[in-house]
């Protein structure tokens, strides 16, 4: 029998408690990965929050329901782990378009697709613009001083708070390469009211010592130890597909355990524009 992936377990446990009171912390804990670790491989690799996805997954079945039962909508709500039926409407319009009501008396049966699928610019990119056997490296702890802000999955923030960081290494004579390093800070991960996820990001570059730091730079440490090297070529608009790839398709084959350490990128060239077909940044992913 083929040993399921972690992300493949998690969603398996899902489907088995979708009607019981559920969240992340019970699907992590489950597959033995931290909140952190379980958040990280659902955003990457699904694009959404694991709360987001077990909403869509409790009103697809709702969905059905609908269609074929007799139970009120005021049921199908609590059922759905909606605390009230305003609650669940609101929700269900934002998935299929149209009320409970409406879906019911329609007869409509949307399908509200679970895995993203892959375009064939997608396979391309995967094919050709992704080393597929990370180098496994030893680093010695870093120091990096940059400007620290929030991204998220719905809202990319990260273009504005690289300018910013950019204008203010112009400026400052003390960072010892042009190297820039964009740090995901996971232990500072928040979900929001409406299931999105925020990450708090650093974008920086190397320093020798922190001491005389000027404000807004803040300081910003990377743990040594061992890290799964990727490299990722061409436009940061394949970015996402490229974490696809590292925690959907190598890190289950791969043998390897994340470690708790956080992962980052550096850029090692000059970027001159997001769509840049010589763009290339390098991909350290923390592993045990």
């Amino acid at each position: 029998m083929k040993e399921l992936s972690p992300l493949e377990r998690a969603v398996e446990y899902i489907e088995a408690h979708l009607n019981e009171n559920i969240g992340l912390r019970d699907v992590a804990g489950e597959i033995g990965y931290s909140y952190y670790h379980m958040t990280r491989l659902f955003s990457s690799v699904l694009g959404e929050s694991a709360g987001r996805y077990i909403q869509r997954r409790r009103l697809y079945q709702a969905s059905g329901q609908l269609l074929r039962s007799g139970r009120s909508v005021i049921e199908i709500a609590l059922d759905s782990g909606f605390a009230s039926p305003e609650a669940f409407s609101r929700a269900f319009k934002a998935a299929f378009g149209s009320s409970p009501a409406e879906y019911r008396k329609a007869g409509l049966d949307l399908v509200v697709n679970a895995k993203r699928e892959l375009s064939p610019g997608d396979v391309y990119h995967i094919a050709n613009n992704i080393s597929h056997t990370p180098e496994i490296l030893t680093l010695k702890e870093m120091k990096i001083a940059g400007v620290r802000g929030t991204t998220s999955l719905s809202q990319n923030r990260l273009p504005g708070l690289w300018e910013e960081f950019l204008r203010l290494r112009g400026e400052r004579g003390r960072f010892a390469s042009d190297e820039g390093y964009g740090i995901c800070e996971t232990q500072q991960t928040v979900y929001t009211q409406d299931g999105d996820v925020s990450f708090s990001v650093v974008a920086g570059g190397p320093v020798e010592r922190f001491d005389g730091l000027p404000r807004p730079l803040v300081p910003k440490t990377l743990g040594p130890g061992r890290y799964a090297v990727f490299i990722h070529r061409g436009s940061f608009a394949k970015l996402f597909q490229t974490y696809q790839y590292i925690f959907g398709t190598w890190l289950p084959a791969a043998g390897e355990a994340l470690d708790e350490r956080e992962d980052f990128e550096r850029y090692s060239r000059a970027v001159r524009a997001f769509d840049d077909p010589d763009n290339e940044v390098s991909i350290y992913i923390p592993i045990k």
